[in-house]
């Protein structure tokens, strides 16, 4: 990767690995007809052993790595032991080394994951970026129709979100949720500068009716007080996304077991790059 990706290249990282669920994803073709085609291939087989790969790359993380992370993945191989999962921990930390070296200053990594080993992740995470730079654990919820008697419908990824530093680029205003129709209706009259509903504690349905947001002695000083709350463009997201999975009818659908809707990656590179 150094060769062809040079130190702090990239603005913005989005990366879905395989989540070491022990299997094979296959993609279909298409006929003409847009049926499946009886021909197949494996995209990727997620999943990991043991091997002499994945021995050598744990042995140059110990001897060549920082010390904190040689640390980490030793605490791992004691805790975890040589197996499935050790092996796709020791894939993924000397590849997110590699991603960070490539990231600018100003830039951010999204880690795609399943409650499968987004704890682990995490700590590899916290490990290679600081601890300091974590931003967000955002929950994707979806619905699907599989359940089990067993546990709780396990309905939901894990994206792990980090900065380099602490000056990073985040457009939050890039991507806010539309308002509700009840919501814009309440925002009545108009001035200058817009739409705009007053508020204030005695004002039905104020949202600082309870006076949280006006400062003590304002209240006691301004009894009166009315403030006029503009019509905004809309409300910022917060860590749990409710998109819908893509569906066997979607026109996005590329065949990919694994795909991932585009309502999900508009939203990141949105909020984690400028346009251009």
């Amino acid at each position: 990767m150094r060769e062809y990706l040079p130190d702090e290249s990239a603005d913005l990282i989005y990366l879905d690995p395989p989540f070491n669920s022990n299997r094979n994803y296959n993609v279909l073709f298409r006929e003409e007809s847009g049926a499946d085609s009886q021909a197949q291939i494996t995209a990727f087989e997620d999943t990991w052993q043991w091997d002499e790969a994945a021995r050598e790359t744990y042995y140059q993380l110990i001897k060549n790595s920082p010390e904190n992370v040689s640390r980490m993945i030793g605490a791992f191989h004691d805790f975890i032991g040589r197996n499935q999962m050790m092996a796709y921990l020791v894939m993924m930390t000397i590849r997110l080394i590699a991603l960070r070296r490539i990231l600018k200053s100003t830039g951010s990594l999204y880690l795609h994951c399943d409650p499968t080993a987004s704890h682990y992740l995490k700590i590899v995470l916290d490990t290679i970026f600081g601890k300091e730079n974590f931003r967000n654990e955002i929950i994707w919820c979806y619905k699907t129709r599989h359940f089990s008697k067993k546990h709780f419908g396990k309905k939901h990824d894990v994206v792990l979100y980090y900065s380099k530093t602490d000056k990073y680029l985040f457009n939050w205003d890039a991507v806010l949720r539309p308002l509700s129709e009840s919501t814009i209706k309440k925002y009545r009259l108009k001035d200058e500068r817009g739409y705009y509903r007053l508020c204030g504690r005695g004002i039905t349905d104020s949202p600082i009716r309870s006076a949280k947001d006006v400062d003590s002695e304002w209240e006691k000083t301004h009894p009166e007080l009315v403030i006029r709350d503009y019509l905004k463009d809309g409300v910022p997201h917060e860590d749990y996304w409710n998109i819908d999975i893509i569906n066997q009818a979607a026109k996005e659908r590329m065949g990919y077991p694994t795909q991932k809707p585009l309502a999900l990656l508009e939203r990141i590179i949105q909020a984690s790059s400028n346009p251009g």
